[in-house]
């Protein structure tokens, strides 16, 4: 599990929020990720409530994911508890955006 899990954060880390150009992981938008008999989880936030973007990125991310031989499927659930806050972005995420 920890190996698959490993795999598919380094597919959350190419890709890119559509905005701003930078990986939804290093953002810090995933949450969490489940994953149980090869169906994965992924508990995932955007940086404003209102975003319309939230397709543009779970699509990708499904697609991505479910290309993986040991994946039999990937539900992607959106919250926005807690809220986002540029506290959850890595360190080179900010270095990028120059905060």
């Amino acid at each position: 599990m920890k190996q698959l899990k490993e795999k598919i954060i380094n597919i959350l880390k190419q890709i890119p929020d559509p905005e701003l150009g930078i990986s939804i992981w290093d953002l810090g938008l995933i949450y969490d990720i489940k994953i149980v008999k090869g169906k994965v989880e992924i508990l995932m936030t955007l940086t404003t409530m209102g975003c319309p973007l939230f397709s543009q990125i779970a699509d990708p991310v499904k697609t991505e994911i479910e290309k993986m031989p040991e994946v039999e499927s990937v539900y992607i659930d959106l919250t926005f508890e807690p809220p986002w806050t540029p506290e959850k972005m890595s360190k080179d995420a900010r270095i990028q955006l120059g905060l």
